[in-house]
């Protein structure tokens, strides 16, 4: 691995673990060297509020990692730091989710309650937990429509597992909103909190850093939001066709197959007339056909580049765009 690909242009890098690092318990094929073998810091942002930081931390060096407590963000430390700054210190939150929700809140000093504790809690926080009941979430909803501040730490509908993705804390806050009459304050990617911490902890403005995720919708919108160049790695949830379909919110600077690519070269766009170059690939969308040629990422890269120009000009649908990469 060398030091002047991909992520040699950068201070530094935010990574978001599921779908990237790992999916389940287990690591995802060359995650581990590639990410170890960085010159530059990074930080570990994920969505999921269901663990601490240092036991997110504890399940990245079990995977070989160099990874610091200090060094990861969650979605739920994210939350509670907002709620600190609009709470009086102790004041009662109930929270649900895994254990890393409550972790969250008596770190930034409230007071977290479990659903249907006694007293009324200032303010409902929405994590993600695999043990979360029906009461539970019955318990949320009378608290909300008491008064209680409502907050989640993400609304991803589902969290990428060895079996699949399974409903994630967007499905759970779902379950509640039909019950309430107001919708969730959500801090977790797409919003920028977790990304600006991420550049205040790694000590540099966000254009300086590289933001690699597996969802177009979080980590490449939220870093999009932030001023951040976008990585779409294609190992977790979305695919190229998805790429294609994305607005300009949420497309990516750059798409890799893993993350060795972070130590490879990655060919500059390039366009000649109506064809779209990457390397030694090129692409062109004409008559709402997509005409590529080439192999590998390169082209994928070329085809996403053409077919984003077609969509922008309005000489291609948005709904049409997948369905070009989908047939490739």
């Amino acid at each position: 691995m060398t030091g002047d690909g991909l992520a040699a242009r950068y201070d530094g890098l935010v990574c978001d673990p599921d779908g990237v690092v790992y999916a389940g318990a287990g690591a995802i094929d060359h995650a581990t060297a590639s990410l170890n073998a960085l010159a530059i810091p990074v930080v570990y942002a994920t969505n999921n509020a269901s663990r601490s930081p240092h036991d997110v931390g504890e399940h990245l060096r079990s995977l070989g990692l160099h990874a610091r407590d200090e060094a990861i963000l969650t979605s739920s430390l994210a939350a509670a730091m907002v709620l600190a700054r609009d709470l009086a210190p102790g004041s009662r939150v109930t929270a649900l989710g895994g254990p890393g929700v409550a972790h969250a809140l008596r770190a930034v000093g409230l007071c977290p309650r479990a659903p249907g504790d006694d007293g009324r809690p200032s303010a409902v926080l929405r994590g993600y937990g695999p043990r979360v009941t029906a009461a539970d979430l019955g318990e949320a909803a009378h608290a909300i429509r008491a008064g209680a501040r409502w907050m989640a730490t993400n609304d991803d509908p589902t969290l990428p597992t060895e079996r699949g993705p399974a409903p994630g804390n967007g499905s759970l806050v779902a379950a509640v909103r039909p019950a309430v009459d107001v919708d969730p304050e959500v801090i977790g990617k797409p919003h920028p909190p977790m990304y600006e911490m991420a550049a205040d902890v790694l000590g540099t403005d966000p254009a300086g850093v590289l933001a690699v995720g597996d969802r177009l919708g979080t980590d490449i919108r939220g870093a999009v939001a932030t001023g951040m160049a976008g990585v779409l790695v294609l190992t977790g949830v979305h695919g190229p066709a998805d790429a294609a379909a994305a607005g300009t919110d949420r497309r990516p600077d750059y798409v890799v197959e893993d993350l060795r690519a972070l130590h490879q070269g990655y060919p500059e766009a390039q366009r000649y007339g109506d064809w779209f170059v990457r390397g030694d690939a090129r692409a062109r969308v004409a008559a709402g056909r997509l005409f590529a040629e080439g192999e590998g990422m390169d082209v994928v890269r070329a085809s996403l580049d053409a077919v984003w120009a077609a969509v922008d000009g309005g000489r291609l649908r948005g709904e049409d765009a997948g369905r070009l990469l989908t047939n490739r």
